[in-house]
């Protein structure tokens, strides 16, 4: 380090206990962070798949409305595009292209979620 210190044990710790708190004090007033970030999964509307990735968003009103609310209960780094990757992962929104093979698998996830 230019500065010639060496971070200390309890500064490297101090972000890993701040990420935890947030999960943490959702448990403690009876929350989950699975439920609240399902709480964001769009409605199905019967849209088809999109036909190419121009069609794919980047964020969504969903998305938008996810982060705000995680940065409203302190998470961190978290904006619309994020959450809505998020969804991608989490299979809360399905955007694979028509005819992917992959297409099924976020229907499935869905389905064991609800």
């Amino acid at each position: 380090m230019a500065s010639g210190s060496s971070p200390t044990p309890e500064s490297s710790a101090t972000p890993a206990r701040s990420r935890t708190r947030r999960p943490t004090a959702l448990h403690e007033r009876g929350e989950t962070l699975d439920a609240l970030l399902w709480a964001f999964a769009p409605e199905r509307n019967g849209v088809g798949p999109p036909t190419t990735g121009h069609e794919v968003p980047a964020s969504t009103p969903e998305s938008k409305a996810m982060a705000k609310e995680l940065k409203r209960r302190g998470f961190r780094f978290v904006g619309p595009t994020t959450a809505y990757a998020l969804m991608q992962a989490a299979g809360m929104v399905n955007d694979h292209l028509e005819g992917c093979e992959l297409r099924q698998l976020p229907e499935i996830v869905r389905a064991g979620s609800e």
